[in-house]
């Protein structure tokens, strides 16, 4: 646990069904991080993004895996969940299209989270 210490953890997700061991540990461990009291920010990249969309992570499947919906309302509820500002044009994803509680953001607010005092940056 942190023994009481509030710290910053940003997760960026680079993968998705394309390569679901790798997407589900990113999720996994930003939800984990929301239970344990950590401030969180998970951003959706590449083919992640698609997830930001309603009823997308009912769609993943991974045995053994925490289902993909859970592990994101989690993160939803307790933390930040954004949609890399780049992906979303390229796929064509809107403001308008994503699930309640993601935002649209830019290289400028990731870097800024990452290089915060105390934080903890993780690429999957």
């Amino acid at each position: 646990m942190l023994s009481g210490m509030t710290r910053a953890l940003v997760v960026k997700v680079t993968a998705g069904a394309d390569a679901p061991e790798r997407c589900a540990q990113a999720f996994t461990v930003a939800a984990t991080a929301v239970a344990a009291g950590a401030q969180v920010s998970l951003w959706l990249t590449g083919e992640s993004a698609w997830f930001a969309l309603p009823d997308r992570a009912a769609e993943f499947e991974l045995p053994h895996s925490a289902p993909l919906p859970e592990l994101l309302a989690a993160v939803i509820a307790g933390g930040q969940v954004r949609l890399c500002t780049q992906c979303a044009a390229r796929r064509g994803i809107t403001e308008a299209d994503l699930l309640p509680g993601v935002m649209i953001a830019g290289a400028a607010v990731f870097v800024e989270e990452s290089l915060a005092e105390g934080a903890q940056a993780l690429v999957y």
